[in-house]
């Protein structure tokens, strides 16, 4: 009898709680300052070296994946005005499950009284970035310069880009043939690369994680166990609800099937604190394992880690609760209609800004009068929080990008329904040995010539 082999999913499970045990060892045998042996060479040592390489990975295949996979998206459209349907039904719903998710944490934090009678003090401070205004942030869309817009990774712009080059191609017609062939065949060499990449996963995100929970202070956590319980609750509500039920009421597909198929692309969130980073594997996600079609996934996956922000956008709303109920601050119906009207402006104007969720928290607390300095309370849980909201806000991505793509006809209901559909396994980073053979003879007689 043969026996089924562990699939990736399963064991990048079994790494990540293996890391967040780990992690919660190292801190409580205080076993994680630079002063100890193992804190220096396994926490801040090996734990961060294997950590940082695989976030690196991840995003050296960013920029060339969103290139090549948006513009295979154009070509595969075929219909630009298709394409501007996808851009417009992206941008809404985003905006939407925004302003439902700050509207989610008010109401959650309002009626828990987070924060009310804390007597915090911090020695943190926090100095206020300015946000670019809106006018900077739409001229700032066309690149000046694409190889230095890649090299930054300002994903705006390379979207714009990808968008414009993939029409001219259409425009070139017939004589762009051969180039339409490269980019369909670079396009399936980048999703290979992700799941080379993806491989080491189960063992990068015990280290990123571990090294997360050692350097967390479990202090810290007691004294502002209030607020991070209240977020995480917020978190979890909009998640299962709000955008399960958007995902329900829009498409009427099966919720469960869609959690189970998240939960790579969310503890690969959660392990990264970045959804830029996780955009290859959110995109691999929602193309081979959720059905959505390459010519609205390359788009509505890239677009939603730039401008998606709902976990960023719950934050701030329980934030601004628990910073006006710390410091005794009375904002009424008028101020917390302010901050959700604020939150959804900032989430464009700030778009693909390094630092944007602190960077809209400033600009929401000096719009409703609260003191900035007060962010420095909630720095030190602001990591944890920020794996959380991470895996949020793909999840959204995620969704939206289900949703378009349905409305549009560019879904596969058979994909979705299958529990197997795109699940990694060991054949999929396999070199079939006739095929090495044959690509060398062809490299041999090219250099013969």
């Amino acid at each position: 009898m043969q026996t089924k082999k562990m699939t990736l999913t399963t064991k990048v499970i079994i790494g990540m709680v293996a890391g967040i045990v780990t992690g919660l060892m190292l801190n409580a045998l205080g076993l994680n300052s630079a002063e100890s042996f193992v804190g220096n060479y396994l926490v801040l040592g090996l734990f961060h070296v294997v950590g940082t390489m695989f976030i690196t990975a991840l995003k050296m295949l960013v920029v060339p994946l969103v290139l090549f996979s948006l513009i295979s998206g154009v070509l595969g459209i075929g219909d630009i005005g298709q394409l501007g349907k996808v851009g417009a039904k992206s941008f809404a719903l985003y905006l939407l499950t925004t302003a439902i998710a700050i509207a989610v944490g008010i109401t959650i934090a309002v009626f828990s009284g987070v924060g009310e009678g804390a007597n915090l003090t911090s020695a943190a401070t926090f100095a206020a970035k300015e946000a670019p205004p809106l006018s900077q942030v739409l001229i700032d869309i066309i690149p000046s310069n694409i190889i230095d817009a890649m090299a930054e990774g300002k994903m705006l712009q390379i979207i714009f880009f990808s968008i414009l080059l993939g029409i001219s191609i259409l425009m070139t017609g017939e004589k762009a043939k051969p180039l339409v062939s490269g980019i369909e065949i670079m396009n399936e060499v980048m999703m290979n690369m992700v799941n080379v990449i993806m491989a080491v996963a189960p063992y990068a995100v015990f280290a990123l994680i571990a090294k997360a929970i050692a350097s967390l202070g479990l202090d810290l956590l007691m004294n502002l166990a209030g607020y991070v319980i209240v977020l995480i609750i917020a978190l979890m509500v909009h998640l299962f609800g709000t955008l399960m039920g958007i995902l329900k009421l829009f498409t009427g597909l099966n919720i469960r099937m869609m959690l189970k198929k998240l939960r790579d692309v969310q503890i690969f969130a959660f392990s990264t604190s970045s959804s830029n980073a996780t955009i290859p594997v959110t995109l691999r996600t929602v193309t081979e394992r959720l059905g959505v079609d390459n010519s609205v996934a390359s788009f509505t996956v890239p677009f939603g880690a730039t401008i998606n922000m709902d976990g960023t956008a719950i934050m701030q709303g329980v934030a601004t609760v628990f910073i006006a109920n710390a410091y005794g601050v009375d904002l009424g119906l008028s101020g917390y209609l302010t901050v959700i009207m604020m939150s959804v402006l900032a989430s464009i104007g700030t778009a693909g800004v390094p630092g944007v969720g602190l960077i809209m928290l400033s600009m929401v607390f000096t719009q409703v009068g609260l003191p900035v300095e007060g962010i420095g309370l909630i720095l030190g849980v602001d990591r944890l929080l920020d794996m959380i909201r991470t895996a949020v806000n793909v999840s959204g991505d995620a969704t939206v990008s289900v949703i378009v793509a349905k409305s549009e006809k560019k879904f596969d209901p058979k994909i979705y329904n299958d529990p197997d559909a795109g699940i990694l396994t060991e054949a999929d980073i396999h070199i079939d040995e006739k095929v090495e053979e044959e690509l060398a003879e062809v490299v041999e007689k090219t250099h013969d010539k």
